[in-house]
């Protein structure tokens, strides 16, 4: 089973979608903790709300990374929660190499975009603005560079004519929240299987 923390920095819709499926007998996970960089991220609050532990991280003095002694502290709250897996949930930080090396090949994200178009901040504001007709999400592996880890899931969406930013999000929302504890159950199920770089489903 994947005992799971969960990482973020805002409301946590894609944590709330994690929460769901385990209680809904779809995903065999239970989540042992959520981490928030933002002491008042309502991430925290959605764990709160189901009895899971909501943590703090102070990632002092670093404004865009994990790193140094909270990384340090991380590694220890995941050891105390008995934590095997990680997902990044909106997590806006770059995960570095202690936390990197400590859970090798078991950390993943959710990006908004089809990788590998469009890495990096505001993935779906870049598709949106950069005027593709299709767009969608991408569950991926995290290794050391920004949103290149091998991919495990997409969803697609169409970018309609009379979308907006706010409309193409919210249909992309909808997919997150569906590729995410799919991917996830897949990796519970120990279906994934690599060549080279490619992820396919056993």
């Amino acid at each position: 089973m994947l005992k799971l923390a969960i990482f973020g920095s805002g409301s946590g819709t894609n944590c709330q979608a994690i929460i769901d499926a385990v209680e809904a007998g779809r995903l065999n996970a239970e989540i042992k903790c959520v981490l928030a960089d933002n002491e008042g991220a309502y991430i925290l609050e959605r764990a709160r709300k189901h009895n899971i532990p909501a943590i703090y991280i102070d990632c002092a003095p670093f404004k865009t990374k994990l790193e140094g002694a909270a990384e340090a502290r991380v590694l220890e709250t995941l050891k105390e929660h008995d934590v095997n897996f990680i997902a990044l949930a909106g997590f806006m930080r770059v995960i570095k190499n202690g936390l990197l090396s400590a859970y090798a090949g078991k950390i993943i994200n959710i990006h908004p975009s089809l990788l590998p178009s469009f890495p990096g901040l505001d993935g779906g504001k870049q598709a949106f603005d950069y005027g593709v007709k299709y767009t969608g999400c991408t569950v991926h592996f995290v290794d050391s560079g920004v949103d290149t880890g091998a991919i495990i899931n997409q969803k697609i969406i169409s970018i309609d004519d009379n979308d907006t930013l706010e409309t193409m999000m919210e249909k992309l929302h909808t997919q997150e929240h569906i590729a995410y504890p799919e991917a996830l159950q897949w990796i519970a199920e120990g279906r994934l299987r690599f060549e080279g770089r490619r992820v396919k489903l056993k």
